[in-house]
């Protein structure tokens, strides 16, 4: 069981595990680098956007969905939509935000609006007076659930903080922790541009911890409570107010209006601004944010209903906050670790929130409204004072006052409100930067003044409708004010303004943003605004103008150079400020330049915000007899113009295809284009103003620009080609390929103008076209040898196939002929005998397989030779019925062949087979219904097809049927073939030129056809014939000499032919065959022809012929299907049977040679 000790103990062990992640990702920094990425990657960068998931968003969607059903879900589809189709204006906001030094939301406004200090210090003003409740939020969520935690596993309704002393608050102690994490880790650097490596680092990883422990609980709800959505759904939709609740549609007006306040709070959340701009470190990575961050959203939204649902379910109203469901749950069932994981999800969700808003608003409030006051108080010795160590000191104490606000804020009005209703008012109060800031970036005309009163405007307009209530609600005023309104005028109800009747939430966003635009675009009319305005108003337009740092400026006053380092050493360090203003030394008298003052001017805005940053440089001019007005109006005015003939010159530069740089006499850089960083890779984080060449060279060579080896030697060999280049242009060849063409001109009073062409593309043309004969024609002898070598290789594998075939039929076939000649003498002895039949069933199956592999073999091998002969096609239909009539009447088909009359031009045996797979195909894969032969003629062919209605193929599959062992059968009572057929068929169809076409719809049946060429009709008298021939048997007493090496194929040949009347001899070679033929002279000879010793039957045949003086008749019986046995026997005119030999062949044959046919046995 959980108790107070264990759950104190594990919410200070998070917390200890958080510093860590924090310092280890600081001490990585400092170790390796900014560029280590050990809290500045893309991947962290993504997930630290996730700070916008707070709270509200782990406990606060679910409480929401408890009461209001789909109405939490455009807080996550505003930011989705933003990102995913907003991302030009982010990308468009960091560009300026980098440009400029932005430190916070407000120094952007103040920069964008002429630095100016009225609007910094509204908007900071604002966004405290917004934050703090958004901050009370975190601390009633951390409160809420340590509460809950500690009834475990009692669920109950929690009574109010009030009820409690102070110091036994969980609050307070959550709100001491995040003060001093962000003090820790947030305050580390007065340079507010700088990033929080660690702190980012942190962030990231409570963005998974709260996402992993809501999807545990989501999943718990769903498949640990109840069996899976399905059945949650059906429970839920039994409950008629649950029903209703999730199924009574939305409310359009409340969701347009929440998607655009929660897309607004994106860009004006100072967490959020914080987080996206200030703290990114590579514009590239918001690549990966806009979708990686979507697809965070939507990840955490996913069981935000099923969650609610299984609470509704489970909890009657009244016994639980339903802000804690997703604690309430995992108690529910006593799962201690799952109720842990929540309760630190939770923990999480509110830490990252509360850190990074204290550390951006700390900044704002130190560098928009403390550092301005005392800069103004110059009598108390301010201008002797460390600036820096008064800067974070004011951060630091910033955060604890903020802490103390919101904790007070919470303890006296956030305690009665869900999470929801807090979080939405805080939304509301940001939204009033969004026309200031998105009117600034699109409308020039848009002043200060304007931007001043519109948020004004907006801000007492959204505390009359929307802070107002709040209070009143609290008990802190009376409630009469919120149905009379005050001084009893219903037309001025804080939430009926003008009698409309809204949504109160819907009401005070509609009011105070429409105060707010009109008052900004209203006032901004009437306002001229002042030269730095139009400036900085072009420069927010207009983001494609960088600022440069090119040519020596007119001087103001008479402020030296000196002074001006001393003044940036007070606020940024002597270090930082000796990098930041290294190059720029002013005039030859000592007096600082425009440049100077410009630079020191932006590098203070990188620590106290652009509009201090503008008052402390007017401040330090008005020491030189300079009114402070004046100073202003002259620092203004020399810098529009500056800017104008920079903008002139930069746009130049921006627009030509070279890459350009110029350097001063020291070989430091004062200007440039974009092209130039590109081609040199500088990052974007590397700030290019004022550094050194070699510096430059030695970031190339550490990274590999120019090959292998020391970097000090590499940036050596680098300068020299520097100063080569500016004789003549000097060529760059570089490790990846690319080259790089520089060219280097002096100009007058020192300095250096350099150019950078990329001619890589210019480059490998010309040396392809040099190397383009060499390569064609070193690739046409490969090419020719390539094809000689696979010409050998073909020649002699075709050969070794051959010989394997002969081989392979020899030693396969023979036991397998033996076997069914036994077979076939008992099936003539026994004839009723099943298992007889059985068994030359098997036989005959071993061999049909054995038979298509070694057919397979042949045709790949083009052992086989078609013997091409016009002949009807009528006959082979008559022969294909006489095989498959039987058949297809045994399975209850209806097999039917069309009469042909037509003649083609093809090889019988070869068509023969090809049509008795397509045949044999269709009866096995069809069911039941018919099967159809027929032939057409076809612009001088005939098509044979093949017609079933069978179960057919699929169409994904039609493609894969001629394939070896391809079986597609699914449907009941189809038989599985071996899966050779059609590839036989494909095979032969190859060999004789025959297409073989496939039309098949499953469940119809399907259409295979062969395309065969016409022949020449002849008349036709064998058929009847080759009935007789079937029929015939040899005569009784025939005298025949079986010649084999296999005594088991003999024995088998003298059981079969003795049966069948015949007087057997055999002889297993040369020698004992002419000793049987000395005995009795045969009447037909029957030989092997492959023997033993070498001796084959073609000699035995010859030698028994020459010892009896007489041409006896002969066949040669063989395994061996190669065409060199078949030539050689035709040249001798013998044929030949194949094994394994079919009886009915067998008498055929003999029936030829010996000229008798009566009856078999």
């Amino acid at each position: 069981m959980l108790m107070s000790g264990a759950a104190l103990a594990i919410a200070l062990a998070y917390f200890g595990f958080l510093f860590a992640i924090a310092s280890w990702g600081d001490r990585r920094a400092r170790r390796d680098g900014p560029q280590s990425g050990a809290g500045s990657g893309p991947l962290i960068y993504a997930l630290s956007l996730a700070v916008y998931c707070t709270g509200w968003t782990f406990y606060g969607s679910v409480g929401m969905a408890s009461t209001g059903g789909y109405a939490f879900l455009p807080i996550y589809i505003g930011p989705i939509l933003v990102f995913t189709l907003g991302w030009p204006l982010l990308h468009k906001i960091l560009r300026i935000a980098k440009a400029q030094n932005i430190t916070s939301i407000a120094d952007f406004l103040a920069a964008r609006y002429g630095k100016s200090q009225p609007v910094a210090a509204i908007v900071t003003l604002g966004a405290v007076v917004g934050t703090v409740p958004y901050m009370a939020l975190q601390l009633k969520a951390v409160s809420s659930s340590f509460a809950v935690l500690l009834r475990y596993p009692e669920i109950v309704m929690l009574e109010q903080p009030a009820a409690s002393p102070i110091w036994a608050d969980s609050a307070l102690v959550a709100a001491i922790v995040f003060a001093l994490f962000a003090i820790l880790f947030g305050t580390r650097h007065v340079d507010a541009t700088e990033r929080n490596e660690g702190m980012m680092l942190a962030i990231a990883v409570e963005a998974v911890m709260k996402l992993a422990a809501f999807l545990a609980i989501g999943a718990y709800a769903t498949w640990g409570l109840f069996d899976g959505p399905a059945d949650l759904l059906r429970l839920a939709s039994a409950e008629p107010d649950l029903r209703h609740q999730f199924a009574s549609g939305v409310d359009g007006s409340s969701w347009i209006t929440m998607t655009a306040l929660a897309g607004l709070s994106v860009l004006c959340l100072p967490r959020m601004f914080h987080v996206a701009v200030i703290e990114n470190r590579d514009e590239e990575h918001i690549r990966l944010a806009t979708w990686l961050f979507p697809a965070y959203l939507a990840a955490i939204a996913l069981f935000v209903v099923p969650i609610a649902a299984a609470g509704l379910l489970l909890f009657p109203e009244g016994t639980m906050d339903r802000d804690m469901t997703v604690l309430a749950l995992p108690m529910s069932g006593r799962q201690e670790i799952l109720t842990t994981i929540a309760f630190v999800g939770g923990l999480s969700a509110a830490t990252g929130m509360v850190i990074v808003s204290s550390v951006a608003i700390a900044n704002m409030v130190s560098n928009d409204l403390v550092v301005p006051i005392l800069l103004r108080r110059r009598g108390n010795g301010i201008d002797r004072l460390d600036m820096r160590r008064l800067i974070l000191g004011t951060r630091r104490v910033t955060i604890l006052v903020l802490m103390l606000l919101s904790y007070v804020y919470y303890r006296m009005v956030g305690t009665g409100f869900p999470l929801a209703s807090i979080g939405l008012v805080s939304l509301a109060a940001v939204a009033q930067f969004a026309p200031a800031l998105i009117g600034g970036m699109i409308w020039r005309g848009a002043t200060g003044t304007g931007a001043f009163w519109g948020v004004v405007a907006g801000f007492v307009v959204w505390g009359y409708t929307l802070l107002l209530p709040a209070v009143i609600e609290a008990g802190w005023l009376s409630a009469g004010i919120l149905t009379t309104g005050p001084f009893g005028s219903g037309l001025l109800a804080p939430q009926r303004l003008l009698g409309l009747h809204l949504d109160p939430f819907v009401h005070g966003v509609t009011w105070s943003l429409l105060a707010n635009s009109v008052a900004f675009i209203a006032v901004s009319l009437r306002t001229v605004p002042r030269p730095i305005e139009r400036l900085q108003a072009g420069a927010f337009t207009d983001t494609d103008l960088q600022w440069s740092h090119a040519g020596s400026e007119p001087r103001i006053g008479s402020v030296t150079a000196e002074e001006l380092r001393a003044v940036a050493a007070r606020y940024l360090g002597p270090e930082r400020a000796e990098h930041g203003l290294a190059g720029l030394s002013g005039s030859s008298t000592g007096e600082a330049d425009l440049r100077l003052i410009r630079q020191t001017e932006k590098l203070l805005a990188s620590a106290i915000g652009a509009a201090s940053a503008r008052l402390v440089m007017a401040l330090t001019l008005e020491r030189h007899s300079v009114g402070k007005g004046n100073a202003l109006r002259l620092l203004d005015d020399a810098t529009a113009a500056i800017q104008y003939n920079r903008d002139v010159l930069q746009t130049t530069m921006e627009n030509v295809a070279q890459g350009i740089a110029v350097f001063d006499k020291d070989l430091r850089l004062v200007s440039w284009n974009r092209r130039f960083r590109r081609l040199l890779a500088i990052p974007a984080e590397m700030e290019p103003a004022g550094i050194a060449l070699p510096e430059i060279l030695r970031f190339g060579a550490l990274h590999g620009l120019y090959g292998q080896g020391d970097p000090a030697a590499l940036v050596a060999r680098q300068l020299d080609v520097f100063l080569a280049s500016i004789t003549s242009p000097v060529e760059q060849h570089r490790p990846d390929g690319s080259v790089l063409e520089m060219h280097t001109c002096r100009m007058p009073g020192g300095g250096y103008v350099t150019t950078f062409s990329d001619m890589t593309e210019r480059v490998r043309a010309a040396a392809a076209l040099a190397e383009a004969k060499d390569r064609l024609e070193q690739r046409v002898r490969q090419r020719t040898a390539e094809l000689a070598r696979a010409k050998a290789t073909a020649e002699e594998a075709s050969q070794d196939k051959t010989r394997f075939l002969a081989a392979a039929s020899h030693d396969l076939l023979q036991p397998l002929n033996a076997a069914r000649l036994y077979a076939s003498s008992l099936g003539d002895r026994m004839p009723n005998d099943a298992l007889v039949g059985k068994l030359d069933g098997a036989l005959a199956s071993v061999e049909e397989l054995l038979g298509e592999l070694l057919d397979i073999s042949r045709l790949d091998a083009g052992a086989v030779k078609p013997e091409r002969q016009s002949f009807p096609l009528g006959r082979l239909f008559a022969t294909l019925a006489v095989e498959f009539m039987p058949l297809a009447e045994q399975r209850g088909l209806q097999l039917r062949i069309l009469p042909c009359s037509l003649a083609v031009d093809s090889d019988w045996r070869l068509l023969h087979r090809l049509l008795q797979n397509l045949l044999a195909n269709a009866i096995r894969y069809t069911p039941q219904g018919r099967v159809l032969l027929g032939a057409r003629r076809v612009a001088g062919h005939v098509v044979v097809q093949v017609c079933d209605t069978g179960i057919g193929i699929p169409e994904d599959k039609q493609a894969l049927v001629f394939g070896e062992f391809r079986r597609f059968a699914e449907a009941p009572g189809v038989e599985h073939g071996l899966g050779l057929g059609l590839s036989i068929v494909e095979r032969i169809g190859r060999v004789l030129d025959h297409p073989v076409t496939l039309h098949s719809i499953p469940g119809r049946g399907t259409v295979f056809g062969v395309r065969i060429p016409r022949g020449v009709s002849l008349p036709d008298a064998q058929a009847d014939r080759q009935a007789a021939d079937a029929q015939a048997t040899p005569a009784e007493r025939t005298s025949i000499l079986c010649i084999d090496n296999d005594p088991t194929i003999l024995d088998g040949m003298r059981t079969m032919l003795g049966g069948w009347g015949c007087r057997v001899q055999t002889a297993t070679g040369l020698a004992a065959a002419l000793a049987e033929a000395e005995s009795g002279a045969p009447d037909l000879i029957l030989a092997d022809v492959h023997l033993n010793e070498g001796e084959d039957g073609f000699a035995c045949v010859q030698a028994v012929r020459q010892r009896l003086r007489q041409p006896v008749p002969a066949a040669l019986i063989t395994a061996d299907r190669s065409a060199g046995v078949k030539e050689r026997a035709e040249s001798l005119g013998l044929p030949v049977l194949n094994k394994p030999i079919r009886p009915a062949a067998l008498r055929t044959l003999m029936r030829r040679l010996t000229g008798a046919c009566p009856a078999a046995e």
